[in-house]
């Protein structure tokens, strides 16, 4: 007979103020909430007599299995359930889960396979394997449950999320990115996202495996990092963007002062000369907001010799251009869009946003000027990620900025598609000489460099 069989049949309390998880991978009945309910009174129990030292961070997780071990012996004597050892280990590894650590998707972030975790609410969890989307049959027991795992996971990085500030952007201690997004602003109750921070970075090797890029793209993508061109790394969302960033971050020389700006840090930078930057929310009281632009502008007086930020969405596009345009070659940012000249419009109206009333000729001699390269990635239906374009940003001709695609991903229909090959379209660079003088090109691998 199953656990919950038996809890059901050895009269086990019902939660308290729990919904019946509705997955459709996992269809509810009685044994499932008693084995709920079972759940439940243990971990009410140990609140009950830790009270705040069952959060207390000097309980050694032994003596917390140790507690809730014993609650779990003393709840079986009063409902004579009976439980194996396997049952009651297994029984204490969910609820250490509950308490400790992040309940029902703490399996999840173990699990390498997933990158990426989407809780709906509390009965749809969703989880991205291989770029494909699948539902699960795990649920948080209730909603208080699932906003008790999401005010750990900003508590632990000093952010706080309640009905005056009910979005917030944290990271797990692996460095995971978390968006949650609690009532009145998401209906049905509170939502969370976490997006996985890889415990071994991807290496461009990787991305070559993968087909995201080719040899010579990679080759060349070295070489243009190296040689310090200003890059923009594209795409919508989930695409692999910031991924990309890290890698060509990678390439930057060991020698060279690294400053990196973020809303929540996520690069996985190897070299050692970096300084990590990220932006602050305002505290309850309003104050003492630090954002991106700030940071931009404070990095310029740190010597650096280049400025990599995490994402551009605001006015902080300015102050990145004008970085780039004074000095600071070889900066490489992210920005979410459609494609290549997409991305330079969004530049153009994010610098519009920061409230100086520049003509759009000046803004776009600013973009043309600042910006060498954009690197536009999509993500296929089949759940590919790959490098559709690697566009030259061009000279201002009129009111229009020109960009020549270096390479673009194309198949034999001349269509783009994830079952394409990244090809060199045969249009020579303006950066060929900078990178013949700098004694690249070999490594390029490039046609008519």
């Amino acid at each position: 007979m199953k656990l919950s069989d038996r809890l059901q049949k050895a009269g086990a309390p019902a939660p308290a103020q729990a919904r019946p998880a509705v997955a459709a991978t996992a269809g509810t009945n009685a044994g499932t909430s008693a084995l709920a309910g079972f759940k439940a009174s243990v971990h009410q129990s140990l609140v009950s007599r830790l009270g705040a030292r069952l959060y207390d961070a000097t309980i050694s997780p032994e003596q917390l299995n140790a507690y809730v071990a014993q609650e779990i012996s003393d709840l079986m004597a009063s409902t004579g359930a009976p439980l194996s050892v396997s049952e009651r280990h297994s029984l204490t590894a969910e609820i250490l889960d509950d308490v400790m650590g992040l309940g029902p998707i703490e399996k999840f972030l173990a699990d390498p396979t997933v990158s990426e975790i989407m809780v709906n609410s509390l009965s749809y969890i969703y989880v991205e394997r291989s770029g494909v989307l699948e539902q699960t049959s795990s649920a948080f027991s209730s909603d208080e449950h699932l906003r008790r795992v999401i005010e750990r996971i900003v508590g632990k990085v000093g952010r706080r999320i309640d009905e005056s500030s009910p979005m917030v952007d944290a990271r797990l201690t692996d460095g995971s990115r978390v968006n949650a997004i609690i009532p009145p602003l998401s209906v049905d109750g509170p939502v969370l996202t976490i997006r996985k921070f890889s415990a071994d970075p991807l290496t461009v090797d990787d991305l070559v495996q993968f087909g995201t890029l080719t040899p010579e793209t990679a080759a060349l993508l070295r070489a243009v990092v190296e040689v310090g061109l200003n890059i923009m790394v594209s795409g919508g969302t989930g695409t692999g963007k910031t991924t990309m960033l890290n890698v060509l971050s990678g390439f930057i020389p060991s020698n060279e002062r690294i400053v990196t700006i973020e809303d929540a840090v996520e690069l996985q930078l190897q070299q050692d000369h970096v300084v990590r930057l990220e932006s602050r929310p305002a505290n309850i009281e309003g104050r003492g907001e630090i954002t991106t632009r700030d940071l931009v502008r404070n990095a310029l007086r740190m010597r650096p010799d280049r400025i990599i930020v995490g994402e551009v969405r605001g006015p902080e596009a300015l102050d990145m251009l004008q970085a780039m345009n004074t000095g600071h070659e070889g900066s490489i940012s992210t920005v979410h869009c459609n494609s290549p000249r997409d991305a330079l419009a969004r530049l153009e109206t994010m610098v519009l946003m920061a409230g100086l009333e520049l003509p759009s000729k000046a803004i776009r001699e600013q973009v043309s000027s600042a910006i060498d390269l954009v690197v536009h990635i999509q993500r296929f239906p089949d759940g590919a990620r790959r490098v559709t374009h690697l566009t030259e940003v061009g000279r201002l001709e009129g009111d229009i900025i020109t960009t020549s695609d270096i390479y673009k991903l194309t198949n034999d229909q001349g269509a783009v598609a994830s079952n394409g090959t990244l090809r060199a379209t045969g249009i020579r660079p303006m950066f060929a000489d900078k990178l013949r003088e700098a004694g690249l090109v070999s490594n390029t691998a490039g046609r008519g460099f």
